[in-house]
């Protein structure tokens, strides 16, 4: 009877418990389902007049917590249930690309420096601008945006910012900008040059007269006088004189082209020629010649039909190569090569080489077939004026083949070697 008493005591006391145990049960259940507030001081978006989330193309918004949603454990029909909290939105969330017609006069005391912390609203336009067109944004009325603050700003950086769609200004007249510290809004060049200055077509006052039919000015005609050589010679067995010159006169296409050569010694010329050519230009540094030669001195004078190519090789090397035709069958060529090695500007080595060759022999000029004689020669001069340079060298004559035989017989050297020193002149 005593055991029985002790066992219905503990009953009502147990039940008691675990009724209090329920009733505590959902408010924490409900307050442990609600988002944790952020630590930052949430932006209230309805402070912001004006501010249509909706018209922001990329402004997208997290959406808040449904006020529908279901708490984990369904709390007793009495109990008020508590309104869960929205999270604040993300920095991510906020597309600066998208805002179209962005006013910043709008906003009180805006500052552009503290735009990267905050999000920035906006006001819709009156009429849709596409994306990237800035044209209604308003830089001067943005309080605390001074001259001071912009220096430094890129724009270029700004996505989406088209610059093409900014409205023109004329450069001395940037509204709202404010005065530049340093800032030269003006034209680049302007004013009146110096009294040194170039002219501007680089003539400095010089006519070269008119260009009829846009042609140019050197078609016209011009000409030159060169005496390469004319020099005295000593020799093995004689001494005397010898020159050499060219001329020619016309335009760079055409042009008259005389040249002579030979050699006096013992009072009288013992060989010499004159020739004439017309000289057609066929390509950069390259012509043609067409013409005839005459020669003269010792033994009868022989006239040969002339045709032959002239001009500058690479390398800076001047040739010659020309072939005669004459009476009887004669036939002859020349080939020559001249080269300038500046050691200063006006110390000049000018080495030369000339080969001569005849088809057939001639006793009476004393020539041979086949190759007749080989020279070479260098020559240095001083240029005092690039008209007139003295020069000192030497030269040698080499005889060759029938050519040889006849030097023996007129008791001449077949290998001559001259001391020559003369002077270089030229129109």
């Amino acid at each position: 009877m005593k055991m029985n008493r002790r066992s219905t005591s503990v009953v009502p006391l147990r039940s008691a418990l675990l009724a209090a145990i329920l009733l505590a049960l959902p408010p924490v259940v409900t307050a442990q389902s609600a988002p944790a507030s952020s630590s930052t001081s949430s932006m209230d978006m309805s402070s912001m007049p004006g501010m249509d989330h909706g018209s922001m193309s990329g402004m997208a918004m997290p959406a808040a917590a449904s006020s529908t949603a279901k708490p984990a454990t369904k709390p007793p029909a009495k109990k008020a249930r508590k309104k869960p909290v929205a999270a604040p939105p993300t920095p991510a969330s906020h597309n600066m690309d998208g805002m179209k017609g962005m006013d910043h006069s709008s906003m009180p005391g805006m500052d552009h420096r503290a735009m990267s912390d905050m999000p920035t609203p906006a006001k819709p336009a009156a009429s849709a601008a596409p994306a990237g067109d800035m044209s209604g944004m308003d830089h001067s009325s943005m309080p605390g945006m001074s001259p001071e603050a912009m220096q430094g700003m890129d724009h270029s950086g700004m996505a989406g910012m088209d610059h093409g769609a900014m409205p023109k200004k004329d450069q001395g007249d940037m509204t709202g900008m404010g005065a530049m510290p340093g800032m030269t809004m003006g034209p680049m060049q302007g004013g009146s040059p110096p009294a040194n200055a170039r002219s501007s077509d680089y003539s400095d006052g010089v006519g070269y007269g008119s260009m009829k039919g846009m042609d140019m000015a050197d078609n016209a005609p011009l000409g030159r006088l060169l005496i390469d050589q004319l020099e005295a010679f000593h020799g093995r067995d004689a001494n005397g004189q010898s020159w050499e010159a060219e001329g020619w006169y016309g335009n760079d296409e055409n042009k008259l082209w005389v040249r002579t050569e030979g050699e006096r010694s013992r009072g009288k010329l013992e060989d010499g020629d004159l020739e004439a050519f017309w000289n057609h230009n066929i390509a950069t540094f390259w012509s043609t010649q067409l013409g005839g030669r005459q020669d003269v001195g010792e033994g009868p004078k022989r006239t040969w039909a002339a045709f032959g190519v002239q001009g500058l090789a690479p390398y800076w090397f001047e040739v010659e190569a020309t072939g005669y035709v004459g009476a009887s069958g004669r036939t002859a060529a020349r080939l020559r090569a001249e080269y300038e090695m500046l050691f200063t500007q006006r110390l000049i080595l000018q080495p030369e080489a000339e080969i001569n060759l005849y088809g057939k022999n001639d006793p009476q000029r004393r020539i041979g077939s086949g190759v007749s004689d080989i020279q070479f020669g260098l020559r240095l001069r001083y240029e005092i004026r690039r008209q007139f340079a003295p020069y000192i060298g030497v030269n040698w004559v080499r005889r060759i083949g029938t050519t040889a035989d006849y030097a023996r017989q007129d008791h001449q050297p077949v290998l001559d070697r001259q001391i020559v020193a003369g002077v270089r002149i030229w129109f």
